[in-house]
């Protein structure tokens, strides 16, 4: 087991020298999810002007206190005038305040009587009232490179007038399986065959990452056949990624054929699920494309891509948020002891008043692919390392 590696020396080799792909335009309405390759500035003050937070009465909070006369009428897009001294102004939310008022009152607290109005006592100087640059201001940065281009930045771009970004380009992926026992559903299973479950499941979560899978094939079990096939899709692609066929049976050729290729940086971690890992770079022409050569079992290609497809396909898209996953302490409802491999056990999270628990599901098995339905975090047990139920553990938030 000494020559195990760490999760940490894995993603260090995986990441090293890896850079973000080139930018490219984009219409607003297409970005959903995408990635920014540039800070974008703020071109306008938010609000634009100082407005009215409520329906109510405008007015200088010095006049409080009194009977006022309405001198004019403020919707939501009207232009305001200067507010005559002595008066207040009918405001509905979203108005802009008028010049020489500084507060406002809502309806509900006042006294009307025909065009006037009773304002009561001690109304504070921009009471309601949204601040022009509140939000943001002109030349501020208004999105940073690298931010995903989700709801809110979506509305915080649409607030702008600003109708084209630049994103970063989706990395392309080739996902190639191994094994003749693997059979694509919707075909008859022959004896000693099973369906390829790993690749719609890491298909979704490659584009959950951020990648575009251009293309899906299965590798023949021979040597000549496995090299023809990892050549051709590091011409097409910036990751290429396998399942199965890194182990040291007989017809795993995918080790070796990486090796007569390009270059096998790391190989069999120190994790549990996940052992046999391999990370490396296939050259092509004009480029390099990374290898991450997955375990066949399901629950191990769940949780390696997890740990290692992910901050990958951050690396390449520059989005900080995908490089970690967010980590929270827990309270193990469960009870295990490891050898000298981490455990990544598979555990749904509840969240009470005080604390947060984990709960495992029973089976941790490699091949148990149930385990990753309900899961939202994994949690991280050291080598060697007896956890008591009630102990705390740290924990890889999966829907974080």
């Amino acid at each position: 087991m000494t020559d195990l590696k760490s999760v940490e020396a894995a993603l260090a080799a995986l990441l090293k020298g890896v850079q973000p792909l080139p930018g490219e335009w984009l219409v607003c309405e297409e970005a959903a999810g995408r990635i920014l390759a540039e800070p974008v500035p703020a071109r306008l003050d938010v609000p634009p002007f100082d407005n009215s937070a409520m329906d109510g009465y405008a007015l200088c909070h010095a006049d409080a206190g009194g009977w006022l006369p309405v001198s004019q009428r403020i919707a939501a897009g009207a232009q305001a005038v200067p507010l005559a001294p002595g008066s207040c102004a009918r405001i509905f939310t979203g108005g802009e305040l008028p010049p020489g008022a500084d507060c406002v009152v809502m309806q509900e607290r006042v006294e009307v009587e025909g065009d006037r109005v009773r304002i009561p006592d001690g109304i504070p100087e921009c009471d309601n009232v949204r601040r022009r640059g509140r939000d943001v201001n002109a030349g501020d940065e208004l999105l940073a490179s690298g931010e995903p281009l989700e709801a809110g930045a979506l509305g915080h771009l649409a607030g702008q007038g600003i109708t084209e970004v630049t994103v970063r380009r989706r990395p392309r992926v080739v996902l190639l399986s191994t094994g003749d026992e693997i059979v694509d559903p919707g075909r008859p299973l022959g004896p000693g065959q099973i369906y390829n479950s790993n690749r719609p499941m890491l298909r979704r979560l490659l584009e959950r990452f951020g990648a575009e899978v251009v293309r899906v094939a299965a590798i023949p079990d021979d040597a000549e056949g496995t090299r023809q096939a990892l050549a051709a899709a590091a011409l097409e692609a910036d990751v290429v990624i396998t399942t199965g066929g890194v182990s040291v049976g007989e017809e795993d050729h995918v080790k070796a054929a990486v090796e007569a290729l390009g270059q096998l940086d790391m190989w069999r971690l120190a994790i549990r699920p996940g052992k046999p890992l391999a990370l490396g770079r296939l050259p092509a022409e004009g480029h390099e494309a990374r290898f991450v050569g997955l375990p066949g079992n399901p629950v191990s290609c769940f949780v390696g891509a997890w740990l290692f497809l992910r901050p990958l396909m951050g690396a390449l898209l520059g989005a900080p948020s995908l490089l970690k996953l967010p980590r929270l302490t827990a309270r193990a409802a469960f009870a295990t002891q490891t050898g000298p491999r981490a455990h990544y056990m598979r555990v749904r999270l509840e969240f009470g008043a005080d604390e947060i628990s984990a709960h495992a599901f029973r089976d941790q098995n490699s091949g148990v692919l149930s385990s990753c339905i309900a899961a939202d975090a994994l949690a991280v047990v050291p080598p060697e390392t007896r956890l008591e139920e009630g102990d705390r553990v740290d924990c890889l938030w999966l829907s974080g």
